[in-house]
C-alpha cells in the first residue's frame, strides 16, 4: 500500500527511498539537465555544459537553508522561497542562473502529498526564471529532532561583469524593485493568527528576468550603470544598506517618504512595534544605479511584473562612512541601525 506520510525509510538509500525520488521528485520536476548528465541519470552529481561564453566569464556558486515554518503559507511554501533565493542570490551579483541543486531533509510524519506539492512549486518556480534543477540528496529524521521540511538548495550562474555589494560610490542612486516587508508581515500574521484585514501575501519570486536587462544599460563611456546590489532578506533593508554602506565606505541617505510600503505592513509594524525597514523581503532587491540613469532603470523595472512598485529611495554620500541615516518629511533625521536579531525568526 502506498504510504502517505514519510518514514525514516524514505531516507534511507533503499528501494522505498528510490520510490520516492521516482515518483514524487523525478516525475514532478521536468527541466532536469544543463549538459550530458542529469537528474534522471542519478548519478554522483550532474553536468553543466558552457558554450557560446566570453572566455574571461566567471562561475559564480552560491547555497542557502531553508528552515522556514510553517512550511505552507499565504500564496505559496517553502519551495518557491528556496528557488527564488537562490536565483536572486545570483541575480543580484548580476549572474545569469544556470542550474539548480536540492537537498531535502524531511521530518518522519511528513504528509507525502505536501512534500509532492513543494516539488511542483519547486519545478514552476525555477520555470518561470528558465533554470534547471539538475541534482539533489533527499535525508529523513525523526519526527522529534525536526519540526519541519528543510530545503537546501545552490545556484550555478555565470557572468561577464560581476556586481559587488560593496561597489557604491558617492553620487550613487539607490532604488528598490518593490515594497518592502511583505514576506515577514505576511508570514508572522499566517503563523500567529494575526488578522489584520488584508490580503498580503508573501513576495518570493525569482528576479532574474526582472533584473537582467538592466544589467545591460551601460554608460557613454561603456560602463555599466549598476555599480552594486542586494536582496535584503533577514534584517530587511537596514541590514542590507548597513552591510553596502559598511563594505563599500560610504553613507547612505534614505528618504523616508520615497521608500514603498503596503498599507498592511506600515499598520501591522505600529501595532507590534516592529520596524518595517528590518523586516525580511524574498522577492526584492536593492539597486546602486550611477546618478543620471535612476529613471531610465526605474522605467525598465517598472514593466516588469515583480518591478512595477520600484522606487528611488536615497542617495550615496561621501559623508557618515558606513552609516545609513533616513530623512522625514520634516526634515528630522535618525540613523538606521543594524538590526540586533531577527525580529520575525525562521522567515526563511
Amino acid at each position: 500500500m502506498k504510504a502517505n506520510t514519510i518514514s525514516l525509510e524514505h531516507g534511507a538509500g533503499g528501494e522505498v527511498m528510490q520510490a520516492l525520488i521516482g515518483e514524487i521528485i523525478l516525475k514532478n520536476f521536468h527541466n532536469k539537465s544543463a549538459g550530458s548528465i542529469g537528474l534522471d541519470s542519478l548519478d554522483d552529481g550532474s553536468t553543466v555544459r558552457l558554450e557560446n561564453f566570453n572566455p574571461a566569464s566567471e562561475l559564480v556558486l552560491t547555497t542557502d537553508s531553508h528552515v522556514i515554518t510553517p512550511a505552507f503559507f499565504p500564496d505559496t511554501n517553502i519551495g518557491r522561497l528556496a528557488v527564488s533565493g537562490t536565483i536572486n542570490d545570483l541575480t543580484v551579483m548580476g549572474a545569469k542562473p544556470l542550474a539548480l541543486t536540492c537537498s531535502v531533509i524531511i521530518p518522519e510524519g511528513f504528509p507525502i502529498h505536501e512534500f509532492e506539492e513543494i516539488i511542483k512549486t519547486m519545478d514552476k518556480t525555477a520555470a518561470e526564471a528558465g533554470v534547471p534543477i539538475i541534482t539533489g540528496d533527499t535525508k529523513t529524521m525523526e519526527k522529534t529532532a525536526l519540526d519541519s521540511i528543510i530545503l537546501n538548495t545552490a545556484g550555478l550562474g555565470i557572468t561577464d561583469s560581476p556586481v559587488r555589494d560593496s561597489g557604491l560610490k558617492p553620487g550613487d542612486r539607490l532604488l528598490v524593485t518593490g515594497t518592502i516587508g511583505d514576506h515577514g508581515i505576511s508570514l508572522m500574521a499566517h503563523r500567529e493568527g494575526f488578522d489584520f484585514d488584508t490580503d498580503l501575501v508573501s513576495d518570493s519570486a525569482p528576479l532574474w528576468k526582472l533584473i537582467e536587462p538592466v544589467l545591460k544599460i551601460k554608460t557613454p563611456e561603456g560602463k555599466p550603470v549598476v555599480t552594486a546590489m542586494k536582496d535584503p532578506t533577514r534584517g530587511g533593508l537596514a541590514n542590507a544598506l548597513n552591510e553596502m554602506a559598511s563594505k563599500s565606505g560610504v553613507g547612505v541617505m534614505l528618504e523616508e517618504d520615497l521608500i514603498p510600503f503596503k498599507p498592511a505592513v506600515t499598520a501591522a509594524c505600529e501595532m507590534l512595534g516592529l520596524d518595517p525597514l528590518e523586516v525580511a523581503n524574498e522577492g526584492k532587491a536593492v539597486i546602486g544605479v550611477k546618478a543620471g540613469f535612476e529613471e531610465e532603470v526605474l522605467s525598465i523595472l517598472k514593466q516588469h511584473p515583480y518591478g512595477r512598485d520600484a522606487a528611488l529611495i536615497g542617495e550615496v554620500t561621501a559623508e557618515n562612512k558606513g552609516e545609513v541615516i533616513l530623512r522625514n518629511r520634516f526634515g528630522g533625521m535618525r540613523y538606521v541601525d543594524v538590526p540586533a536579531g531577527d525580529p520575525i525568526p525562521r522567515v526563511c
